[in-house]
C-alpha cells in the first residue's frame, strides 16, 4: 500500500515539475501565447458600444470655412542670388530684445543662392494673388504651388514696401475658386479666426485663436501701419497666407510674429483686408502706390522737449525739426521749429499719425496746417507732392 502511494506521488510530482518547467519556458520564450489567450477571453466578455456616423460636422467645427478657404490659399517658393539675399532687410538686427519677425523659412548660407518659401492667397479668377512685399523681394525666381498640386510660375504685377503687400499674377486654366473678402466692419475683438498657411514647408495647416487687438501701430515693422493682432499660431512660412473668420472670409494677410525664437509665441500681426484692398486697387490700377508728401522731418513732441521749447502745457502736436529745402512744406512757408498740430482740421498726436494724414492726400491736392510758432497759431496750405520710395526716402 505504501508503496502505491509512493508511486502516485512520485507521479504526480513529476507532472506537476513537467507543467511548472513547461509554463516556465512559455513565459520566457513566448509570453505572447499567453497574452493572446487572455486578450481574446476579454474581448469575448466586452461589450462595446459605437456611435452611429450621421454625418454632421462636430458642435464648434470651422470645416465648412475651411473648405470654403482653403483651396485659395498658395505656397509661394523664391529664390535669389547670393548677392541679393545678403541685402534683405532684417528686422531689429542689433537688439536683444525679442524681434518682430517674417515668416520666412530655414535658408542656406549667404554664398549659396538663397531660397525661401512663403504663402498667397489667390483673390480672383484672373490669378492676382496677395502676398507680401518681404516674401518676394529681389526674388530671380518665382513658384507657385497650388492646392491641388500643380505648380507655376508667377509674376509681380507690383509690391509696396511701406505696407508690405504685393500682387502676383500666375496663367493657368482652371484655378481654384478665389477666396472672398471679408469686411474688416465686421471684425471685433475676441471674434474666432484662423490662419491658414504654409508653416515650415510642411504643407497647408490650418490654425485657431482669437483677435486680440486692432489698429496695433508703431509696432515698428512698417510705415504705415494698422494691425489686426492673433493668438493663432502662425510660424515661419506662413508670412502672405489667409487670416480669415469663420465664414471662411478673408480679413487679413498674415505678416509677422513677435518672437524670441522665431516660433510662435502668441503674438502674431495681419494686414487688414481694408488696407490690404486699397493697396492692391492702387497697384492694378497705377503698378504701384501713390501717396502725399510734403518734404518734412517730423519729431515726436515729449514732456521735456515741450518744456524745452516753452510750449503750453498739453500742447499736442510734432516738432519739424527740418524742412527740406525746395519741398512743398517750404514752398508752403512752414520752418523748422514749427509745431504742425493739424492737417484738414484733424489733429496730429505723433509722427506717425502725420505721415498717415498726409499719404492720404492725392499729390497735387492742397492741405490746410495749422502750426504754432513763437506761440502764434498759424493756418498755412501746402500742395502736396508724391512721396518718394523707400530707397529714395533713405539717401
Amino acid at each position: 500500500m505504501n508503496s502505491s502511494l509512493q508511486k502516485c506521488w512520485l507521479l504526480f510530482s513529476q507532472a506537476v515539475t513537467i507543467m511548472l518547467a513547461a509554463l516556465f519556458i512559455v513565459v520566457t520564450l513566448k509570453p505572447e501565447w499567453l497574452s493572446m489567450s487572455r486578450v481574446g477571453s476579454l474581448v469575448d466578455t466586452v461589450s462595446l458600444k459605437e456611435t452611429d456616423y450621421d454625418g454632421k460636422l462636430s458642435p464648434g467645427s470651422y470645416h465648412e470655412a475651411v473648405k470654403r478657404s482653403m483651396p485659395a490659399v498658395v505656397n509661394i517658393f523664391t529664390s535669389k542670388t547670393p548677392a541679393k539675399a545678403r541685402t534683405r532687410k532684417s528686422v531689429n538686427p542689433n537688439s536683444s530684445d525679442p524681434l518682430f519677425k517674417f515668416f520666412f523659412g530655414d535658408q542656406p548660407p549667404e554664398e549659396e543662392p538663397s531660397s525661401s518659401l512663403g504663402s498667397g492667397v489667390l483673390v480672383s479668377p484672373e490669378g492676382y494673388i496677395l502676398t507680401n512685399h518681404h516674401v518676394i523681394n529681389d526674388a530671380d525666381d518665382i513658384d507657385v504651388a497650388l492646392s491641388d498640386g500643380r505648380k507655376v510660375k508667377a509674376q509681380v504685377i507690383g509690391s509696396d514696401p511701406e505696407t508690405d503687400i504685393a500682387v502676383l499674377k500666375i496663367a493657368a486654366k482652371q484655378l481654384p475658386a478665389p477666396i472672398t473678402l471679408g469686411q474688416f466692419e465686421s471684425v471685433h475683438v475676441g471674434d474666432v479666426v484662423l490662419a491658414i498657411g504654409n508653416p515650415f514647408g510642411v504643407g497647408q495647416t490650418v490654425t485657431s485663436g482669437i483677435v486680440s487687438a486692432l489698429g496695433r501701430d508703431h509696432v515698428g515693422i512698417n510705415t504705415f501701419e494698422n494691425f489686426i493682432q492673433t493668438d493663432a499660431a502662425i510660424n515661419p512660412g506662413n508670412s502672405g497666407g489667409a487670416l480669415i473668420d469663420t465664414r471662411g472670409n478673408l480679413i487679413g494677410i498674415n505678416t509677422a510674429i513677435y518672437s524670441n525664437n522665431g516660433g510662435s509665441m502668441g503674438i502674431g500681426f495681419a494686414i487688414p483686408i481694408n488696407l490690404t484692398k486699397q493697396i492692391m486697387e492702387s497697384i492694378l490700377a497705377n503698378g504701384s502706390v501713390t501717396r502725399g508728401w510734403i518734404g518734412v522731418e517730423p519729431q515726436n513732441l515729449t514732456k521735456e522737449l515741450s518744456e524745452s521749447l516753452g510750449l503750453p502745457e498739453n500742447t499736442v502736436g510734432v516738432l519739424l525739426s527740418g524742412v527740406l529745402e525746395g519741398g512743398p512744406a517750404e514752398r508752403g512757408g512752414l520752418k523748422p521749429g514749427d509745431i504742425l498740430t493739424a492737417v484738414n482740421e484733424s489733429p496730429i498726436r505723433d509722427v506717425r499719425g502725420l505721415l498717415n494724414q498726409i499719404a492720404q492726400i492725392n499729390p497735387g491736392n492742397q492741405a490746410k496746417l495749422m502750426i504754432l510758432r513763437k506761440g502764434k497759431e498759424i493756418e498755412l496750405t501746402v500742395q502736396a507732392g508724391r512721396r518718394p520710395g523707400p530707397k529714395l526716402l533713405a539717401n
